[in-house]
């Protein structure tokens, strides 16, 4: 059984319409792995869009959109940003940052919106991003949801 709609997915589903989004909401329930969740979502692996939120310093966080097939790259983030040091947050850091929970997090409806860095290879396609509660997602084109981001977009991952 799937449960109603989530506090999260509310905000999610709240901030993509607000930015004038087409998109739709797959609820699947909870999925052990990339494979899986790409099954329940009827998309490829690749378009399972990791949302990693990437503490820079005290209080200061982006989040960066990595497709599921391939892993952040921390020598071209550092480049990209010209900073020497980051680190991936605990889950209660990450969740005080974006208002979500690990498994959950997505750019969209967080409660402080951080900057974010979009790898270049999502482009050009449609896409499935965390919507704020496990086992749900948005499925959305990849274009229309960097511009409403307003995010950078730039070569920042490597193969996994």
């Amino acid at each position: 059984m799937i449960d109603e709609p989530s506090g999260g997915e509310q905000r999610v589903v709240a901030a993509m319409t607000a930015a004038g989004l087409t998109f739709r909401v797959v609820r699947h329930g909870r999925v052990g792995s990339l494979a899986e969740a790409a099954v329940a979502r009827g998309v490829e692996p690749a378009d399972v869009i990791k949302s990693l939120v990437v503490r820079r310093g005290e209080d200061d966080y982006l989040v960066v959109l990595v497709p599921g097939d391939r892993a952040l790259s921390w020598p071209k983030l550092r480049s990209l940003l010209a900073v020497s040091r980051m680190s991936l947050p605990d889950a209660a850091a990450a969740r005080v940052a974006t208002g979500y929970e690990r498994g959950t997090i997505t750019p969209f409806g967080m409660t402080t919106d951080w900057p974010v860095i979009a790898d270049e290879r999502i482009c050009g396609r449609e896409i499935s991003l965390g919507a704020g509660a496990h086992g749900v997602a948005a499925i959305v084109d990849a274009d229309a949801a960097v511009e409403a981001l307003r995010a950078a977009v730039a070569d920042v991952t490597e193969p996994e």
